[in-house]
């Protein structure tokens, strides 16, 4: 690889599922130059996945995206864990968006690449990438396309490009995990009765059902064998998915009529690190896992968020040193996390009639509020917490929550604030502290616009003085208007240079 810096772009982006296209459009909110580069010519008109959790509607209402995602979607307070009889209530959840929102796959990938295209994105379907190597300078992809074979050079690459994903075998990058034992047959087809179908999950003797509409015609149907496995690489027939109904159910539902048939394994693998130089991995590139309990999508769009500003950050250079590390430290435990419990669901899914007690256990405790809460927060994303380093606080490394800010120009929730895609530094309590600290470290106009300063007052949390919000929503310092001066002044100081750096030029506005 040539060393120049003579680059096409700033980041290329391989893969344009949902999590490529959001990292893309967090890059152009700061500026920087993005293509994505996707083998498909057209969506895939099937989703595996189904719904967005609190945790991903809160992190896009934070770029006044939710309302574009809420419109015309269903949105239910209600889901399960493993299938148990007692459901799991997000109604519990401390969170503006204490509901799962029914959007499947195909549609959050249309979202978001409207949303990138508006930004300015270079997005192009129809180019496969075939080859991706690095340099201390920046990283290539060889590009098969409509008009022949290219190349490309950009500063950093980022795989979003699935399980089976180039980008981290080009790194060198391991993939550890748990092979598959069982097996997932899905079809969406029409059923003869599906007024009397089965909705849910079900469990027999036999394996597991699960089967809910799609709409006026499709239903969603799958069945999970814990014995009969498939060949690799082989394809799901409707004979094949019919016999396995009757197998587990009892009755093939008279399915007919398939518009999607797909099998996939309970298999679980999580990449050995996140980062090799200038290629980075996210979303099932990073990690893969059973879908069950619907967290796949969102835990990949946690990704996007936490690596997109702290990419642009480095493009823009202004970010602090080791700023891009922290995405692998940051990261690597929610996808652990996920991959625990899905494990941990397949095993009480488990149609073996000694786990049928288990299960009633579980099922008792679940009707617990408390253990409930737990439940829907880890599925919902919401237990997530970052352990950054700085003067201990109970906010320090949570996400913010929708404060309520009276301001002099009147009153706005928190998430307003961050559309822009920066900084906010909220001054709660006029303590001088905070002001001086941060005009200081604004004063160089290079770094004058990478943080919003907004003074108000908030009822929900009198005790606080000031809060600095990272652009991906998680607090980086917090402090009390009982802490003294001149830590609040140190705490902070260190927090603007930790996280928004102390040199470099200013942030870029969109082209």
């Amino acid at each position: 690889m040539p060393d120049t810096q003579d680059f096409d772009f700033d980041v290329l982006v391989v893969g344009g599922g949902p999590v490529g296209m959001l990292i893309a459009s967090e890059l152009r909110i700061a500026g920087v130059k993005t293509a994505v580069l996707e083998r498909l010519t057209e969506r895939t008109p099937h989703s595996k996945a189904f719904g967005l959790h609190a945790r991903s509607l809160e992190s896009l209402d934070r770029r006044g995206l939710a309302e574009r995602f809420r419109d015309g979607a269903r949105s239910w307070n209600n889901g399960h864990f493993a299938g148990l009889d007692v459901w799991v209530d997000f109604a519990l959840l401390d969170s503006a968006h204490n509901y799962a929102l029914l959007s499947e796959q195909t549609r959050t990938e249309r979202l978001l690449e409207e949303h990138a295209l508006e930004l300015g994105t270079d997005i192009r379907r129809g180019h496969e990438v075939t080859a991706v190597r690095q340099d201390e300078n920046g990283a290539e992809a060889d590009v098969t396309g409509p008009g022949g074979a290219y190349t490309l050079r950009a500063r950093y690459l980022v795989g979003t490009d699935g399980g089976r994903s180039l980008v981290r075998r080009s790194a060198g990058i391991g993939f550890p995990g748990t092979g598959g034992r069982v097996t997932a047959r899905l079809a969406d087809v029409v059923l003869a009765d599906r007024e009397k179908a089965p909705m849910g999950m079900e469990r027999t003797e036999r394996g597991l059902l699960f089967c809910v509409p799609l709409d006026e015609t499709y239903h969603r149907v799958a069945t999970f064998d814990f014995e009969k496995g498939k060949e690799p690489g082989s394809e799901l027939s409707l004979a094949e998915f019919t016999e396995s109904l009757r197998e587990v159910w009892g009755d093939d539902l008279g399915a007919a009529e398939p518009r999607w048939l797909s099998w996939f394994t309970d298999s679980a693998c999580q990449a050995e690190r996140y980062r090799e130089g200038r290629i980075f991995l996210a979303g099932d590139a990073a990690h893969t896992h059973f879908p069950v309990g619907g967290q796949g999508v969102n835990l990949g769009l946690q990704d996007a968020f936490n690596l997109g500003w702290k990419l642009a950050a480095e493009v823009n250079g202004w970010a602090p040193e080791g700023l891009l590390d922290t995405y692998d430290r940051e990261r690597q435990e929610p996808a652990r996390n996920v991959l625990s419990n899905t494990r941990a669901q397949i095993a009480l899914m488990n149609p073996d009639p000694y786990v049928t007690q288990l299960r009633e256990l579980f099922q008792d405790l679940m009707a617990k509020d408390q253990v409930n809460r737990h439940i829907a927060e880890m599925l919902s994303g919401v237990r997530v917490r970052y352990g950054l380093e700085g003067a201990e606080h109970r906010l320090l490394g949570d996400f913010a929550r929708d404060l309520t800010l009276r301001t002099e120009e009147g009153s706005d929730t928190l998430p307003k604030f961050l559309r822009g895609g920066g900084f906010v530094l909220l001054d709660l309590a006029g303590v001088p502290e905070v002001s001086e600290t941060f005009g200081e470290w604004a004063a160089p106009q290079e770094r004058s616009d990478r943080v919003r300063r907004v003074v108000a007052t908030c009822e929900e949390e009198p005790e606080l003085a000031g809060v600095l919000v990272r652009p991906d929503g998680y607090v980086a310092w917090a402090a009390d208007r009982s802490a003294p001066g001149a830590e609040i002044a140190a705490g902070l100081r260190a927090a603007l240079a930790a996280w928004a750096g102390t040199t470099g030029p200013a942030r870029r506005v969109v082209e």
